[in-house]
């Protein structure tokens, strides 16, 4: 690797750390871990205390039929949507969400909308 690369991995690093050193999930509240690659959206509910994922979505899953003329961003939403669906059938209501290194806006944000309208609290 590169000197430049090795620099931009550690200041995203830094990011993560620096957002997760605020938010901790636990049985009562568990965090809502977003992952957002470049072209797919997937998000996790994991109770760190006992270190196991008790909720997961991607967009992969979703149906060709529904991902057909759609745009990432829509994606997402609908994500959001099967998550929280995914949320309530394990007796899941209040989360932390977590960003990761991500900023607030776009698929991020369109997919905790989502979420929210979806019947999740955080």
């Amino acid at each position: 690797m590169s000197k430049t690369s090795l620099l931009k991995q550690e200041r995203k690093n830094r990011r993560v750390r620096r957002v997760r050193a605020k938010i901790e999930g636990s049985a009562s509240r568990p965090r809502l871990a977003v992952f957002r690659s470049l072209t797919h959206l997937s998000a996790q509910i994991i109770d760190d205390a006992a270190g196991r994922t008790l909720a997961a979505a991607r967009d992969v899953e979703l149906t060709v039929d529904v991902r057909k003329g759609k745009k990432k961003i829509e994606l997402a939403a609908l994500t959001g949507t099967l998550l929280a669906e995914r949320a309530k059938k394990a007796g899941l209501r209040e989360v932390v969400f977590d960003r990761r290194d991500k900023r607030y806006h776009g698929r991020v944000q369109a997919f905790a909308d989502a979420a929210r309208a979806g019947g999740l609290v955080f």
